[in-house]
């Protein structure tokens, strides 16, 4: 098998992930990263089914369990913090998962446990961009402009840079359709300091109008707060790309009389440094590869933060596409394709989501929120949600982790 040539662009979850099995298996990995240090921050994610057989897999499943979140299970609540219904974690390793994994983490702990496994053999460039790329097709191989004015040519060009992929935008052909989903829903989230009434049950409030707060404590220092709003109008799209001042300005406007604890939270994202602002979407498009340059993680397929799938996405996708790469070295055309029909049945599955029922559970009006605290009440006073996780027969739904014995190490 030749040692290739690899650059990938995006040092989060998707490309250290994919450096990992490549470095092992002898191939030259770089990465480059447009921030000035690792980005190791974000908000709490969460692995499931296979992609926690991927960690495992990757000998990384010691080190994750030792940074995981102790998150107990999720409650309901009214506008007086009072719980109408509450479903707890799964973590009996049988049945379905709840809407608490097993495997709950802080992003930037998993983006640390990834450098720490691959940093030794993986370069790293930090503070760095790709500037412009080209192909050769008559060699199969990527011509790389960087913006601190080095260059370098690489048998393959990796675009893990996100969902609003610079890569992605340079493969697809200028009449492609447009790669976002709109789920008409946006989310902010921050950090505030944590209290003692912060414990490790995830609290979620619908505070009518279609407005959602979640509050998580993941230390026993800071606690983290989500607002989500369901609403679809292009004033809001717009927003993200605002200077983060405006950005906690509309924000504040809209949820100033959501209720709950709703004036702490606002008075903790004035002062806070951890902030994020986001438009909910799908990347869904049917280019994953153009010659020498492939897609993984959101850049392709991103399935949103209410799949609950993302991160597990992005390592299943990680292993495949490095499995394929290995199994066709000489062939990476090949690679590709295969890369595609493989890991493409499992991205339909984790982006099928139902916009109407999604909309559903964020009411516009109080008689909706009435609506929806009775009946989580009701599933749960008659134990629902634990009997179906428990007699679920598949832990990881239908689509099954494919084997690749070309990953292990030389």
């Amino acid at each position: 098998m030749p040692s290739l040539k690899v650059l990938i662009c995006g040092g989060g979850c998707a490309g250290p992930a994919l450096a990992y099995w490549l470095a092992r298996t002898g191939h030259e990995v770089t990465i480059v990263e447009r921030f000035q240090a690792l980005r190791a921050i974000g908000a709490q994610i969460d692995l499931r089914g296979q992609g926690i057989e991927v960690v495992k897999r990757m000998g990384l499943d010691s080190a994750i369990r030792s940074k995981l979140v102790d998150e107990a299970g999720v409650s309901f609540i009214d506008s007086n913090g009072k719980s109408h219904a509450t479903i707890m974690a799964n973590k009996s390793g049988k049945g379905a998962q709840s809407l608490t994994s097993e495997y709950e983490i802080m992003r930037g702990d998993l983006v640390r446990i990834l450098y720490e496994a691959t940093h030794q053999k993986v370069k790293y460039m930090f503070g760095t961009t790709i500037e412009t790329f080209e192909q050769d097709n008559s060699n199969h191989s990527v011509f790389v402009q960087f913006s601190d004015g080095s260059h370098g040519t690489y048998d393959i060009l990796i675009g893990a840079d996100g969902q609003g992929s610079r890569i992605r935008k340079a493969i697809l052909a200028p009449d492609s359709p447009e790669p976002y989903r709109k789920l008409g829903i946006h989310m902010a989230y921050w950090f505030i300091p944590r209290n003692e009434t912060d414990d490790n049950i995830r609290r979620v409030y619908l505070g009518s109008q279609g407005r959602m707060i979640m509050r998580r404590t993941h230390n026993t220092a800071q606690t983290q707060v989500y607002f989500v709003l369901k609403d679809d109008s292009p004033e809001l799209s717009s927003i993200p790309q605002a200077s983060v001042e405006t950005q906690k300005q509309y924000w504040s406007s809209r949820f100033q009389d959501a209720g709950w604890q709703s004036s702490r939270f606002l008075q903790g994202m004035g002062s806070t440094e951890n902030w994020f602002c986001q438009e909910v979407v799908q990347v869904q498009t049917d280019t994953w590869y153009k010659g020498s340059v492939v897609l993984l993680g959101d850049a392709s397929s991103c399935p949103s933060p209410f799949s609950g799938m993302g991160t597990t996405a992005s390592l299943v996708g990680a292993y495949i596409l490095a499995g394929e790469i290995n199994r066709n070295a000489n062939d990476l055309p090949q690679a590709f394709a295969n890369y595609d029909e493989v890991f493409r049945p499992f991205v339909n599955e984790v982006q099928d989501i139902n916009t109407f029922l999604l909309g559903l559970t964020i009411p516009q009006t109080r008689w909706g929120v009435a609506i929806l605290r009775f009946v989580g009440w009701l599933l749960c006073f008659i134990n629902i949600p634990h009997l179906v996780s428990l007699f679920s027969k598949e832990r990881d739904g239908d689509w099954k982790l494919p084997d690749y014995p070309e990953l292990e190490m030389n």
